[in-house]
């Protein structure tokens, strides 16, 4: 899944460029690319399909040359994880009616990617063998409330039955789930075959299923981009969560024990980067001074000096300077819908 626009990335993740299709970790691979990279072993390149939107289409096909044209299915607007979801399993299914499906998000950190793939394996062959939906689950780390939780029942299997899903919780909340030993991050990762999730689909969300069921019969014909738009816009914008998972009584979970994460906000990179002993990340020309817990991209050609900022963004990204709380998610929605209200401020999306 690669249709995000990033938008608690702003200003380095833009529209024409979202975060997904940027190196952002500085190892000379987008994280569309990684993720790539990360499933080439264990999958032929053949069966790897994007699902993005239209207007990234030509990006997709620059960064991922590997793969054919069919095998980037062009959303022709935004519909949230189902729609997209729905798009790509009954595209599939159209190929290969036994296919066993692993959806994953192009914009997560993994670590230790032989661990990853041992664990997708498992959850592979027990979709294979069962009519399940199954999710991926981290052991969490730490009372983070900026995941949602799973709980599962206590079973000596490695994939375990899902008894309730929390949207970020509380603080104080997320403390007992840590404490309690028995939640699980939603890494937002699923695996199951194309009959689980299509039947699913059908009894949860049948509108969506009904108008993706006419589509079938369009794909690989010359109506199809035409068939695409009236089926999406018979869709309502709604997660595979709420739409799918937390009605389905057919829900497992594997945990997983890797280094993850979701890398949503500047936070997460942040956490997720090379730090100095104040805690600080920083590239380019750049000098601090009684500033700690900050993220601050400079550029070579381009001296910054810093003083006395604790847990800020401070960088310059092509034609924007921002100086902000880093960990304040919801600023930047509001950064991105007022330039959006301002006619001459537009160009900066």
């Amino acid at each position: 899944m690669a249709g995000g626009v990033g938008v608690r990335f702003w200003p380095y993740s833009r529209n024409a460029k979202p975060k997904q299709y940027l190196d952002i970790l500085g190892t000379g691979r987008s994280l569309l690319q990684a993720t790539f990279d990360r499933f080439a072993p264990m999958c032929p390149v053949e069966n790897i399909y994007v699902v993005t939107n239209q207007e990234h289409y030509d990006i997709t096909r620059e960064q991922l040359p590997e793969l054919g044209a069919n095998q980037i299915l062009a959303e022709p607007m935004r519909k949230n994880t189902a729609p997209c979801i729905a798009y790509a399993s009954w595209y599939i299914k159209s190929k290969n009616p036994d296919a066993v499906i692993v959806v994953s998000p192009s914009d997560h950190l993994i670590l230790n990617e032989q661990q990853f793939r041992d664990t997708v394996a498992k959850a592979i062959e027990q979709a294979r063998n069962q009519n399940c939906l199954i999710t991926m689950g981290i052991r969490p780390t730490r009372p983070e409330t900026g995941y949602g939780y799973i709980q599962y029942h206590q079973e000596k299997t490695p994939v375990k039955k899902v008894k309730t899903f929390t949207e970020k919780p509380e603080l104080s909340i997320a403390k007992k789930f840590l404490e309690s030993g028995d939640f699980v991050w939603n890494s937002g990762i699923f695996i199951w075959s194309v009959d689980a999730i299509t039947e699913a689909l059908k009894k949860f969300t049948p509108e969506i299923a009904e108008a993706f069921e006419d589509m079938e019969k369009h794909f690989g014909q010359t109506d199809e981009k035409k068939a695409l738009e009236n089926t999406y816009a018979q869709c309502k914008n709604i997660s595979i969560d709420f739409g799918v998972m937390e009605k389905a009584d057919n829900v497992y979970v594997i945990e997983a024990n890797f280094p993850w994460s979701d890398l949503g906000s500047w936070g997460s990179l942040h956490e997720a980067s090379i730090k100095d002993g104040d805690q600080n990340h920083v590239e380019g020309m750049v000098k601090t001074y009684d500033t700690r817990n900050c993220f601050i991209k400079g550029q070579q050609d381009k001296m910054m000096v810093i003083q006395g900022l604790n847990g800020y963004l401070i960088g310059w990204f092509d034609d924007v300077l921002i100086v902000c709380e880093k960990d304040r998610e919801e600023l930047f929605r509001k950064y991105v819908n007022d330039l959006k209200s301002n006619p001459d401020a537009t160009k900066f999306l």
